[in-house]
């Protein structure tokens, strides 16, 4: 039974999605802040977060908040080398592309607006469990130009060095990867990373190919770009 963590500092939120979450068929855990879920983090780890974009500092009593706390969050948790992969999804109260791409920026998987529909939620859950539970296919070892793949540790290199990535940044890179030099349709390539139930932008997808191409440095060109069709890993 997969574990899921919310930290929301409203607790109507917070209590809805927990219901939600249980009555769904998962166990679940909710916290206040950040403090909390870190705390909780040394003792036990989640199989996928659900993050607020909108955290107090430390505890919501202290009467602070930093509407870039849940940001903070998130970017601290992929510097840890064990959840740099943990799939998240995050609430945003705001409907602007510049705060989604901030959130996807930071190492979110996925992102809701406030206010959501608990079942789309459950939805969005159960697809990014099933990619991340999903165990690479075919080659173990995949490689292009400069770029190279280990599946089995999920480990992705450029002239050597190690690049960290997200994942569905890691998940969109290998799909183009094992379709190298084909092309492939926008529709396509959010089923087979987003699954067939992602009822998302497809706006979603051109900001990771985005952040897969500034993560990958020069190496980011061969991920084309196919006017009025999708995308297409080639040289």
């Amino acid at each position: 039974m997969a574990h899921i963590w919310i930290v929301e500092d409203d607790e109507d939120i917070r209590g809805i999605v927990l219901y939600a979450l249980q009555s769904a068929g998962f166990e679940a855990s909710g916290f206040e802040c950040g403090d909390d879920f870190f705390a909780e983090l040394e003792r036990a780890t989640p199989d996928l977060l659900i993050l607020d974009i909108m955290l107090p500092v430390g505890r919501a009593d202290a009467g602070s908040c930093d509407p870039a706390t849940g940001l903070t969050v998130l970017k601290k948790l992929r510097q840890m080398p064990n959840y740099q992969t943990l799939p998240v999804i995050m609430l945003t109260a705001k409907n602007s592309e510049h705060d989604k791409v901030k959130g996807l920026d930071s190492g979110a998987d996925d992102y809701l607006t406030k206010p959501f529909g608990v079942m789309e939620l459950i939805s969005r859950i159960k697809a990014l469990l099933r990619r991340s539970n999903h165990a690479p296919a075919d080659r173990e070892i995949l490689a292009f130009q400069n770029i190279h793949m280990n599946a089995s540790h999920r480990a992705v290199t450029v002239d050597g060095a190690v690049v960290s990535l997200t994942f569905k940044e890691y998940e969109l890179l290998h799909y183009l990867m094992i379709n190298a030099n084909i092309v492939l349709n926008r529709d396509k390539i959010l089923l087979a990373v987003w699954g067939y139930d992602y009822e998302g932008e497809s706006r979603t997808l051109d900001m990771h190919i985005k952040r897969l191409r500034q993560k990958l440095g020069e190496a980011g060109a061969h991920i084309k770009t196919i006017r009025n069709v999708g995308y297409k890993m080639g040289v």
